[in-house]
């Protein structure tokens, strides 16, 4: 039985957005299930959510970068760090025979992706819709006056700056 299912409360009013995420959770509980009939169509099944995850991570990242986030965003390092998780994850069990840690990825990224989309893909689409940024054309119809943003796109991730040399903190 798939780790996630896809629920309203992973929607974000964001049409593409959510059909993406749908993709998303259908592709990994069907990597879970496969995983349970064989290893040949766990890969088979991985193979697709990893291809699926490059072009979903490519897009999103695309739309931070059209539209005002810096390119050093938090958001952008999550989904390097994934995919690169998920690239070692395969390797593992193509050239090693080593489905150990394909079996642990999966639930991992299950709880993963539900906090991500919750906080910063829900953050990326306010971003998107404040701006105006239209998914099809790459319009823009109110680009943001502000530098490119850093952090997830939000104060509270963004780290807090460094209290000067000699200072001291209150407990």
């Amino acid at each position: 039985m798939p780790t996630l299912t896809w629920t309203a409360d992973l929607a974000l009013s964001h049409q593409q957005m959510d059909t993406t995420h749908e993709e998303f959770v259908e592709l990994l509980g069907a990597t879970e299930v496969a995983l349970v009939d064989s290893n040949d169509a766990a890969l088979t099944a991985y193979d697709a959510l990893l291809a699926h995850t490059i072009d979903h991570f490519g897009q999103e990242d695309r739309w931070m970068t059209a539209t005002g986030f810096s390119p050093e965003n938090c958001h952008s390092f999550q989904h390097a760090q994934v995919l690169g998780l998920m690239h070692e994850v395969s390797r593992m069990a193509r050239e090693q025979g080593d489905f150990g840690p394909l079996e642990r990825v999966l639930p991992e990224l299950a709880g993963w992706f539900r906090a991500h989309a919750q906080t910063m893909d829900a953050a990326l689409a306010a971003h998107l819709d404040q701006v105006g940024y239209d998914v099809t054309t790459g319009a823009i119809a109110r680009p943001p006056a502000a530098a490119g943003m850093t952090g997830c796109g939000g104060a509270s991730c963004s780290p807090a700056p460094a209290p000067a040399p000699g200072a001291t903190t209150a407990a």
